[in-house]
């Protein structure tokens, strides 16, 4: 692959600080409570989540434009959950990946575009095999 573009940022665990080379993104970092964090701070869930859903909307609308669809009101939703992964007693990750599109891509029309924009998103092709991801249409 030639890289287009590299991402760069450091992070010293979930109770501390990630922030990006060029200082844009700096955020403390914080368990979430329900795992027993303070919740003062982002957590590498929610990070991802961002990630995912921008790369996601971004892909499909590559898609969309190659095939004339108006995806103008379309909004796309990562969550992220932690678990534990039972091969192996570690964590494992989950992605439910939600698209709530208008009239217009109800039904097949909006189940075959999400199709394409998860064969097409890097984040999905990143995830692919590694972890369960679905895809919901709302």
């Amino acid at each position: 692959m030639d890289a287009l573009y590299t991402a760069v940022a450091t992070a010293n665990g979930r109770e501390g600080r990630a922030v990006s080379s060029d200082g844009l993104l700096d955020l403390a970092l914080a368990h979430p409570p329900v795992l027993g964090g303070d919740g003062r701070g982002t957590n590498p869930e929610q990070l991802f989540a961002a990630g995912y859903a921008a790369c996601f909307a971004s892909a499909m609308g590559v898609i969309a434009r190659q095939e004339r669809i108006d995806v103008s009101e379309v909004s796309v939703t990562a969550e992220v959950s932690l678990g534990k992964d039972a091969a192996d007693g570690g964590f494992g990750l989950a992605v439910v990946m939600r698209a709530e599109f208008p009239d217009h891509l109800q039904g097949e029309a909006g189940r075959a575009l999400l199709e394409k924009t998860h064969a097409f998103c890097p984040y999905s092709k990143a995830t692919r095999g590694n972890i369960a991801v679905e895809l919901v249409v709302e």
